[in-house]
């Protein structure tokens, strides 16, 4: 009878070992950015994700520049980022075999209610090339993220150097919702994603202490993608789960929850996986 039991509770044993080893085998660790993080985004969805497919979503959330880094070092298995031109270039590199759009929102230019530097209503260019001619307090997050990438192209598109050697110029080296913390206290400009100034109006009651101040154009689309990692780069990435994981997020199924993902009644994302 004791041997019996013994021999039960081996077996007992082995099978929750191998019950752990699956559940660790499909664990898929992504690098993503601070926005699809600080939204809520994520915590949103993968619920869903792991209930469909049997795979735990784990992920850090960087700059779209350290993510990228992320996976030319192997340390990640899939990546979910919003740098369009340097997500092709890590393509060409041989980073990375494949990208799917997703989803998108755009960047504005948030400012003071009173808007001390007269650009409400600009174009985007001509904005930054006032807050330049003005030397009026710009904050940057300056950390090489996607929003980072983009804020260099809309500075160089409005002419003239850009204002890294500035003391108007602020780098804080922070995420988004931090950076936007730090222009409020200093009465500055910024750029975000839209999402994420949702986010932070939703902190603040929906009156937060920073307007949308510049807005619109297709050259402010901010468009987020999955890229699978290049198996040539990276042999033990897990192409297999990165793969189920951009073929959900592009599913009907996802794309409905990204539509319905609001705060403020605001959608924070606009899903175009299927845009046909």
């Amino acid at each position: 009878m004791m041997k019996k039991r013994f021999v039960t509770g081996i077996l007992a044993l082995v099978a929750a070992i191998a019950v752990a080893g699956s559940v660790h085998a499909k664990a898929l660790m992504m690098a993503t950015t601070t926005s699809t993080d600080n939204t809520g985004l994520l915590d949103y969805l993968a619920p869903e994700f792991t209930k469909d497919t049997g795979i735990e979503l784990k992920w850090t959330s960087v700059g779209t520049g350290k993510a990228l880094k992320l996976g030319m070092n192997c340390d990640v298995d899939v990546l979910l980022v919003h740098a369009p031109p340097a997500e092709k270039k890590y393509i060409k590199d041989g980073y990375a075999e494949s990208r799917k759009e997703i989803m998108f929102n755009d960047f504005v230019i948030v400012g003071p209610k009173a808007d001390p530097a007269g650009v409400k209503g600009m174009d985007v260019e001509k904005a930054l090339a006032t807050l330049r001619d003005g030397h009026k307090t710009f904050v940057s997050r300056g950390d090489n993220s996607g929003t980072n990438k983009k804020e260099k192209l809309l500075w160089k598109a409005a002419g003239g150097p850009l204002p890294e050697k500035e003391a108007w110029y602020v780098q804080t080296g922070q995420g988004m919702l931090s950076t936007l913390n730090i222009t409020a206290e200093r009465g500055g400009y910024t750029m975000t994603d839209r999402g994420t100034y949702i986010k932070y109006s939703h902190k603040h009651g929906g009156t937060p202490p920073l307007d949308v101040i510049v807005e619109g154009g297709m050259i402010l689309k901010n468009q987020y993608s999955v890229l699978i990692l290049n198996s040539g780069n990276c042999p033990k990435a897990k192409k297999d789960l990165a793969e189920a994981f951009s073929a959900w997020m592009s599913s009907d199924k996802a794309q409905d929850l990204i539509a319905r993902f609001r705060l403020l009644g605001k959608p924070l994302f606009i899903p175009n996986a299927n845009k046909g």
